[in-house]
């Protein structure tokens, strides 16, 4: 019965997964509108609103300091929030209804399949149940690990409640912090040296950002790589040559900006770049301080991101390895390029395209509507725009600085860097009924 009426309603599940994230994020801007919810008891709808998509839509990109004005309840509302927007809003409502005992009936498994971007129904279910439990072990082994450092730091309550935040902002990779009673936006910079607190992000994000069905395959086959599946081989190397030799290049690019600091201090800021830039949103370092090359090292990883079925955006890792490959494969004259021993099938290509087009021009769109109304800089605009997008959460300093209308682009934009992957362009490439009749075709030229 409730599958009719959900058929009925005319929605696709991508279309499905979208109206969750667009409930999710108008339920939160009601909440943070509370007076309880702030310090003083005053927000505006623009900043609530923003707030909301942003840590729903697990981008870190914030109007007010999030330690500054939100109450203790609203910094819990915003927690919830990153925590449904990082695992997926059809995992927590799928994992409720088993929890109540309530059917899961076959349009949730399938709407839960495009949800996590699943390659079968079948034990859909069974897998919903492990990402939970995964999710809430890691990051509990991360608030520990967190808790080390901030218990003696902040006392017992204020620590743990700082560890549990931390972690779950970093394993969603959403980049809120609460530590901007140090210096508002400041973000982690105060821990640049201390490589406890770095590499515990770092290794929260990146878990976070390969996704769940590499997490699957890890539990099946342990450290036995061979026996990956071709995706999580393409996952994992494609994660490890970014954060690797993303760490390097900023390594290098930045040496004038790093080079006061310790060796040590270095070599963590430029790995903790490189892995946060890919949309984890958390800076170790004065963003509006990069240099040029720094800028546009950080527009590419920001705009590749993480893995599909993560709680990452961006383009995705295996969208960027299969034009790179096809690239590379229709240069040498070849068809179908191989990777692992296998050769990767076409449908990969025709979907690949279109994501990366559509992130594209919704860049181009946003960065010139911003230019158009609001005289900033087109290098911060343009990171802005990249880093809504990439749900990223990173910024040169001007989020505080945009008007409402430039505000509300990037809210649209954060809501679409988090389902438009998935619904949007997915919505988009749904297979329609192909008419009888096949155009005859004809030749132009390219290149």
């Amino acid at each position: 019965m409730r599958d009719n009426k959900m058929r009925s309603l005319k929605l696709s599940n991508l279309q499905i997964v979208a109206m969750g994230y667009f409930l999710v994020a108008m339920v939160g801007t009601i909440l943070l509108l509370l007076p309880i919810a702030s310090v003083n008891g005053e927000t505006t709808i623009q900043q609530a609103l923003f707030t909301a998509v942003s840590a729903s839509c697990v981008t870190g990109l914030v109007l007010v300091d999030t330690s500054m004005h939100w109450s203790f309840f609203g910094q819990v509302v915003i927690l919830i929030l990153i925590q449904i927007g990082g695992m997926g809003v059809m995992t927590i409502g799928v994992r409720f209804m088993i929890s109540i005992r309530h059917k899961v009936s076959l349009r949730d498994r399938e709407v839960m399949v495009e949800s996590i971007q699943a390659n079968k129904l079948g034990g859909i279910v069974k897998l919903t149940r492990k990402i939970v439990r995964w999710t809430l072990l890691v990051e509990t082994i991360g608030a520990i690990l967190l808790s080390i450092r901030f218990i003696p730091e902040f006392g017992v309550r204020k620590g743990i409640f700082y560890s549990i935040f931390h972690s779950v902002s970093a394993f969603c990779n959403a980049g809120f912090d609460l530590m901007g009673f140090k210096g508002e936006y400041s973000s982690l910079v105060w821990y640049a040296d201390d490589a406890l607190i770095t590499l515990t992000i770092c290794g929260l994000i990146t878990v976070g950002g390969i996704g769940f069905l590499v997490w699957e395959d890890f539990n099946q086959h342990k450290l036995h790589f061979k026996k990956y599946s071709l995706h999580a081989k393409v996952v994992l190397s494609v994660s490890t040559i970014l954060s690797i030799g993303g760490a390097i290049l900023f390594f290098f690019l930045e040496k004038e900006n790093l080079g006061d600091i310790s060796l040590k201090e270095r070599i963590l800021t430029s790995l903790f770049q490189s892995v946060s830039c890919r949309t984890a949103g958390f800076n170790t370092i004065d963003m509006a301080n990069l240099s040029q090359g720094g800028i546009l090292l950080s527009l590419v990883l920001m705009f590749i991101g993480g893995s599909p079925g993560s709680t990452a955006g961006g383009i995705k890792t295996t969208t960027i390895a299969v034009l790179v490959l096809y690239t590379i494969t229709s240069i040498r004259g070849g068809k179908k390029p191989n990777i692992f021993g296998r050769s990767l099938e076409t449908e990969a290509l025709y979907k690949a395209v279109p994501i990366i087009t559509i992130n594209l021009a919704f860049i181009m769109v946003g960065t010139l509507a911003i230019c158009s109304i609001q005289p900033l800089p087109l290098t911060s605009v343009a990171f802005e725009v990249f880093s809504a997008m990439g749900t990223v959460g990173l910024t040169m300093g001007i989020t505080r600085d945009l008007i409402p209308a430039s505000t509300y682009i990037i809210t649209f934009l954060m809501f679409c860097g988090r389902v438009g992957s998935v619904s949007l362009a997915g919505a988009l490439l749904e297979k329609k009924a192909r008419a009888p009749v096949v155009s005859p075709s004809e030749k132009i030229l390219i290149g």
